[in-house]
């Protein structure tokens, strides 16, 4: 609960000190752009923090994004199927590459940075291939279709929630309990901790890593819709470009350990927020562009080492006790 509280009071400074330094950034337009944004990317991190809570990595959600992105465009534009049929194929499709992460990992017992990182190249390649390297959208078409991506609840004095944001809340909440109050969330998160122990306790822990790794393909090809709707087109050379580093930051800044065993959603919610305003600031303040990484880098390297220090001084203070 601190860990959560730190961030949040991050979050809250960086606002402040934006809206003091530039009031633009509580312009309605600005909220409703940002909320979006981080519904976006908040969707990706959501399904990196299963993975990484099982002391796993995925290294291919760009690339799935990318692959289900060009494969929505191809699929409504160039074979003429339904939405409901092209929405399903192509979760589909993010369903097997989950399924397969899962079996490589778990039944040939090759390493998570090894199998993903095949999986960024692979897909990559795939959608580069599907397109002809070209960049794909539907035109003036499927309107109805990217209100999923660009629609949104009015509120009071021109503000409004962009149904990304809205989506990002209801994936966070069952995944809130689907951590917090099931059995695989227990045994995910004492798998993350000591896996031979949960080995030796009877529970089939391959399913778990499994169920992980199809959550965060699942969530990886949700986001890949999205992001194709909201922008109306697809670059399979360059969609998703990085997105899985910006998922796995906001997932270890939410609190999410690399060791595993540890995390929260409302963390992940937290990160995500705010990498998102911070890009925003940026953009906002007139700070060069070419800093954005590296701004970013130093907030997560900061916020990390807090948290590592903060926790090796308890750890200390209860030894001692």
């Amino acid at each position: 609960m601190k860990k959560i509280l730190g961030i949040f009071i991050l979050l809250v400074s960086i606002c402040v000190i934006t809206t003091i330094m530039n009031p633009n950034f509580l312009n309605p337009f600005n909220v409703h752009n940002t909320l979006r944004w981080i519904g976006l990317f908040g969707v990706i991190g959501i399904g990196v923090s299963f993975v990484i809570i099982s002391s796993g990595i995925d290294l291919s959600i760009g690339s799935v994004i990318a692959l289900t992105g060009a494969l929505l465009v191809q699929l409504l534009t160039a074979y003429n199927f339904s939405v409901p049929m092209a929405l399903f194929t192509c979760m589909g499709l993010s369903l097997v590459i989950g399924v397969v992460h899962g079996l490589l990992i778990t039944k040939l017992k090759l390493k998570p940075f090894i199998v993903t990182l095949c999986g960024l190249l692979i897909y990559r390649s795939l959608a580069r291939l599907a397109t002809d390297d070209q960049s794909i959208g539907f035109g003036n078409e499927y309107e109805g279709l990217r209100v999923l991506a660009l629609g949104s609840v009015p509120l009071p004095g021109g503000y409004s929630i962009p149904f990304p944001f809205i989506i990002f809340l209801v994936l966070s909440i069952i995944a809130m309990i689907l951590l917090n109050k099931t059995l695989y969330g227990r045994y995910l998160l004492a798998l993350g901790r000591n896996e031979e122990a949960v080995r030796f306790s009877g529970i089939n822990a391959d399913r778990i890593v499994l169920i992980s790794y199809v959550i965060c393909s699942l969530m990886g090809g949700l986001a890949g819709i999205l992001f194709t709707l909201d922008l109306n087109s697809v670059q399979p050379a360059s969609s998703g470009n990085f997105y899985e580093l910006y998922a796995i930051a906001a997932a270890v800044l939410g609190g999410c350990s690399l060791r595993g065993g540890e995390g929260s959603i409302i963390g992940v919610m937290i990160g995500t927020a705010i990498l998102r305003v911070l890009t925003n600031s940026i953009t906002l303040l007139h700070i060069p562009d070419y800093l954005e990484f590296a701004i970013i880098g130093i907030v997560i390297l900061i916020g990390v080492s807090t948290d590592e220090v903060v926790r090796k001084y308890v750890s200390s203070k209860k030894v001692k006790a």
